[in-house]
């Protein structure tokens, strides 16, 4: 009995020591590192995508757990802080761009490797089953490129997106066909959207038809395909005969060589095509398109050609180089370096590993535009978990690289219009 009052007691004074330490105090003796799944494609079709991601966040990682010294979020000192400077580690997982792949994935990296939040997945498809499965069981899911719209319209309390979604980005396009019209003594009567089949797809080909009506062009042809088709020769055929102003298509890596090939072969040359990212920021469409995807117009949340105005933009570009055997960052990469900085310092602002404090500080995030890559306001969520902070940009391939054109104040080059010739692009 006496020893039970002695054990009693000893139990007593070490909750009363924990109430006058504070939760947090114990929260910083108990957390050596932070662990985050990290959910990307590393193999097929879009493989390079997951492989830039991947680099990316390793440079992210550096930044946070060492002492580089610049001017990003922890980017001055080595760990978390708030944590008594535990360090970041990562579990990557290939989803592969299957939805099915991505919820198992999730499950296993919340229940067997014990992580405290998830990051990921690019396909609009998998981070919405991935991100089921962290709403079920409470748990932080950060994306960064995902845009789908609907994403942040299921009433998830877990989900936290920095990027733009589709609304935003299509809006960008059809302001700037109309600022187009005024500044080059133009009209443009009818758009024809070509989409994919998958969340990513579908959605945005939802949002440009709406987009379409409000802004009075005619949809002369809304035509969707299966992803990963081997031909798409009947599609470019209907679009070819709609003979529409602008093209408008959004499809994945695979697809949009595809498309770019059949096109040629075809002849089919509209006056303006305006992608929806994904395939056409990929590098490697870039790369073995060459010529044929001169004129190409991307909306884009990143350039690097910002540098002058985004300081940051080459020091990170330099780190990534390193890793990547000489490759810039791209879109995709920018963005997950940008989400993944965004979660990490929420994380060290909850000055714990628990869940409901991580998501407590996601919540209070307000990072500012001087510690951000992206031409962003900055990065605040909404109470759908959607970045407020977002502004889109165009970008156009010129001489077989990305350069930003619009909006017109961010504009690094003129706009080529209209889309020239096969037998005339260099």
């Amino acid at each position: 009995m006496r020893m039970q009052k002695r054990l009693g007691g000893f139990l007593a004074a070490v909750a009363l020591i924990g109430m006058v330490l504070g939760f947090t105090g114990f929260a910083h003796a108990q957390a050596k590192e932070v662990v985050i799944g990290v959910m990307y494609p590393m193999t097929g079709p879009s493989a390079q995508i997951g492989i830039d991601a991947l680099n990316v966040i390793q440079v992210a990682l550096d930044i946070i757990n060492n002492d580089v010294n610049i001017n990003l979020p922890l980017g001055k000192g080595a760990g978390l802080p708030n944590l008594g400077n535990a360090k970041v580690r990562i579990v990557k997982v290939d989803h592969q761009g299957k939805p099915e792949l991505g919820l198992a994935e999730a499950e296993r990296l919340i229940t067997q490797e014990k992580v405290h939040a998830l990051f990921g997945a690019y396909f609009s498809s998998v981070t919405n089953t991935a991100s089921q499965v962290a709403e079920r069981m409470g748990i932080p899911f950060m994306n960064a490129d995902s845009s789908s719209p609907a994403l942040t319209e299921r009433g998830f309390k877990w989900f936290f997106r920095t990027s733009p979604h589709d609304e935003h980005f299509s809006v960008v396009m059809f302001e700037f066909m109309k600022d187009l019209e005024k500044k080059r003594n133009v009209q443009f009567k009818s758009v024809a959207i070509l989409n994919e089949d998958t969340t990513f797809g579908t959605d945005s080909s939802k949002v440009q038809e709406a987009l379409a009506k409000k802004y009075n062009y005619q949809v002369a042809a809304k035509i969707a395909f299966r992803a990963g088709t081997t031909s798409l020769d009947a599609e470019v055929g209907r679009m070819k005969s709609a003979n529409a102003d602008v093209f408008l298509p959004s499809l994945y890596t695979s697809d949009a060589i595809l498309l770019t090939r059949t096109m040629r072969n075809l002849d089919y040359n509209p006056k303006l095509l305006i992608a929806q990212n994904a395939g056409y920021t990929d590098p490697k469409f870039v790369s073995e398109m060459g010529k044929d995807a001169e004129a190409a117009i991307t909306r884009a949340p990143f350039a690097l050609d910002l540098a002058a105005k985004k300081p940051l933009i080459p020091v990170v570009n330099d780190m990534f180089k390193k890793l990547s055997g000489g490759r810039d960052m791209a879109d995709v990469s920018a963005r997950a370096f940008t989400g993944f900085l965004t979660l990490v310092d929420a994380i060290n602002r909850a000055g714990s590993t628990d869940p409901a404090a991580i998501q407590k500080a996601l919540k209070e995030t307000n990072l500012p535009a001087d510690q951000l890559l992206m031409p962003w306001t900055g990065v605040k969520f909404d109470d759908k978990g959607q970045n407020i902070g977002v502004r889109a940009i165009l970008q156009q391939l010129q001489g077989g690289s990305y350069h930003t054109i619009y909006p017109f104040d961010l504009a690094l080059k003129d706009a080529i219009y209209p889309v020239p010739a096969w037998s005339q692009r260099k």
